[in-house]
């Protein structure tokens, strides 16, 4: 069968393929190039329980009832849909191949709203009008390879501002638009770079509040005088390397809010004198990152969440008085999608435990109500005998505290259960005590355990620690999970013997730089979309994204830094790598192009290495459609049976 690869490739005995051959298999879309084994047709029927879960998040509000629009999937992709109440029916509105983004509704009348959608996970997003009436779909925005999206309105609803990369596929422009006469779009501003970004429209369309993401730790705010054509930076005033994050404009257009890091090690909101930069701080006294600060209709409430260690806390706060007050109705988790209504008083949040999926609620600000708005199925997954995932500690090579999220196999397990370490991207990610969907399977049926480390590179602990991986530093990372392998070694409930790397994006390198530090310590890997060598990365990786990750990995046009990549590249370093790897990814990725998984895979088949690939020719930067995502975890269970638990 063209989807059974060399036999000395993967290593696979003569007898374990003929009884695949006996058995019935799962067959291989057209849309997929799957060189790995057949893949018995029992995984599908094991794992099914644990592949159906949904969940629901937050689109935003109907401006003038008291509806919701969210996003979650009842076919292959997620779509947008109406729910008229707490608990209703949630009607479906787009019908699309491909998931829409960046939900936007007309916010005076809701009559239409904007999303954007690609094709493919290729994130070349065009923009579009969706009628409600009507349930048509008018093209607003798009050309060939470029961005169109990242919307704000003016305050009477009939005009838009949006960013494009059309001009050349690499600076972020900025647009203005009636969305229901497309013919009058037109450019208002040229930038340079792809990191910009528009935070608010003064109410009397005069000024532009935009901020320039250059890295995680540096983003600069400007304001754009549109009647004078002017741009001027406000902050940082000196050439100062921190984060100031644009919210909104404040006081009649003096000042602005902002999130930011200055003189901290966390980000915090403050409002800022657009004259003179003066800050003043909103919310004394919290040393951790705030997620989000959400300023109400009127101004006059803010709605915080402050991540914790990875855990969520929301917070309601009194602009005038500065006073805040925590919200104790809900339970440890993951918040995201804060919004307010236009009542100043229902507050719209997503919400997430490690337990539950994703759901929509409303927090009531008056009564201290929270009620739920959706209820996504777990179908028939069974969740009984699972814990709480356990923060985790341990000391790296330098003495760093590191730690991580530690979901144990389910308690009917005994003895030293075998791990998978699950590392995220970013680098400048964090993992949270997330629900993991059918991951579940692992812990419930294989009685594996799953580690989430984060690494130093991550958000959330300080903007000191995000900076500990940059440039020359790059495998002190690394090191960091070596020193997970020595504490996992140390602990009774986990077998130091049988352990899997894996990860996605920057988790995908990190997977690959462990299978090749790590080889005699670890079972097996699966790297996923990861970069296999930082010059050949660099130099293919769409250009609106190419300047920004050069601050965080270094410049790969200076000969010395080249070099430093050159040494440190799995690919160069794949000789090192005996144990068996899985490479998955998207052939229309523009993040870490396809070429960075193919030249892995046939480096380690010139090496007669065993290593099964996976590639889906309609996704991107990972799978997002259920059928590609329901294969690749088939594939992976095959992988994670043959490999780490035997």
């Amino acid at each position: 069968m063209k989807h059974i690869y060399n036999l000395l490739t993967f290593g696979i005995s003569l007898f374990a393929l003929s009884t695949y051959a006996q058995e019935a298999t799962i067959p291989v879309a057209d849309n997929l190039v799957a060189k790995l084994p057949a893949l018995p047709a029992a995984i599908a029927e094991d794992v099914k329980p644990y592949t159906d879960a949904r969940s629901a998040g937050l689109a935003g509000w109907h401006p003038v009832t008291k509806e919701m629009f969210i996003s979650t999937r009842f076919g292959n992709t997620a779509q947008i849909h109406r729910v008229a109440m707490p608990g209703g029916d949630r009607r479906q509105l787009t019908f699309f191949d491909e998931a829409p983004g960046g939900f936007s509704i007309q916010p005076t009348t809701g009559e239409y709203f904007l999303f954007s959608k690609d094709k493919g996970g290729d994130e070349f997003r065009s923009l579009y009008r969706y009628d409600i009436a009507t349930g048509k779909s008018t093209l607003l925005a798009g050309a060939p390879r470029s961005q169109n999206g990242g919307v704000k309105w003016n305050e009477a609803g009939t005009k838009i501002l949006y960013t494009s990369t059309r001009r050349n596929g690499a600076d972020r422009d900025v647009y203005l638009m009636d969305p229901l006469d497309p013919s009058s779009d037109r450019k208002i501003l040229e930038v340079t770079g792809g990191g910009w970004s528009i935070a608010d429209w003064s109410k009397d369309e005069k000024l532009v509040l935009l901020t320039n993401y250059v890295s995680v730790n540096e983003v600069q705010t400007y304001v754009y005088d549109m009647e004078a054509g002017k741009l001027t930076k406000i902050l940082p005033k000196k050439n100062e390397r921190t984060v100031y994050n644009g919210i909104k404009f404040a006081h009649g257009n003096t000042h602005i809010f902002v999130l930011t890091t200055s003189g901290s090690e966390f980000l915090r909101p403050a409002i800022a004198e657009i004259k003179t930069g003066k800050l003043m701080w909103l919310a004394e006294g919290i040393n951790w990152d705030f997620d989000a600060y959400a300023i109400s209709k009127d101004g006059a409430k803010a709605a915080f969440v402050v991540n914790e260690a990875g855990q969520s806390k929301l917070y309601i706060q009194n602009i005038t008085t500065k006073r805040y007050e925590a919200v104790t109705v809900i339970p440890t988790g993951v918040i995201d999608g804060v919004e307010w209504h236009n009542d100043n008083i229902s507050l719209g949040i997503t919400f997430g435990t490690a337990t539950s999926s994703g759901d929509v609620y409303e927090y009531n600000t008056n009564t201290r109500k929270l009620t739920r708005w959706t209820e996504s199925e777990l179908g028939p997954m069974s969740l009984d005998g699972l814990g709480e995932p356990e923060l985790v500690k341990w000391k790296s090579f330098d003495r760093q505290e590191i730690s991580g999220f530690l979901y144990k196999a389910n308690k009917k397990f005994t003895g030293k259960r075998p791990v998978i370490i699950n590392i995220h991207g970013g680098p400048e990610g964090q993992s949270q005590p997330f629900f993991i969907g059918r991951y579940n399977y692992y812990l419930n049926e294989l009685g594996v355990s799953i580690l989430f480390p984060n690494v130093r590179g991550s958000v959330g602990y300080g903007k000191t620690f995000t900076d500990l991986d940059n440039g020359y530093k790059r495998e002190d990372s690394v090191k960091d999970i070596g020193a997970l392998l020595d504490w996992i070694a140390t602990q009774p409930s986990l077998d130091p013997d049988r352990i899997m790397v894996m990860g996605g994006s920057y988790g995908g390198y990190m997977t690959l730089a462990c299978a090749t530090h790590y080889n005699d310590r670890i079972r097996c890997s699966v790297d996923i979309v990861g970069i296999s060598n930082f010059n050949t990365f660099l130099k293919n990786t769409e250009s609106y994204r190419r300047d920004l990750r050069r601050v965080e990995y270094g410049d790969e046009r200076d000969p010395k830094m080249a070099a430093f990549f050159e040494k440190i590249a799995p690919l160069n370093n794949a000789g090192k790598i005996t144990k068996p790897m899985f490479i998955i990814q998207g052939k229309n990725d523009p993040r870490v192009p396809y070429t960075e998984a193919e030249q892995m895979v046939q480096k380690i088949e010139t090496n007669k290495g065993v290593v099964w690939y996976l590639m889906a020719n309609d996704e991107g930067h990972g799978f997002r459609k259920k059928n590609n995502q329901d294969f690749q975890f088939y594939a992976v269970t095959a992988f994670v049976k043959e490999y780490l638990l035997k």
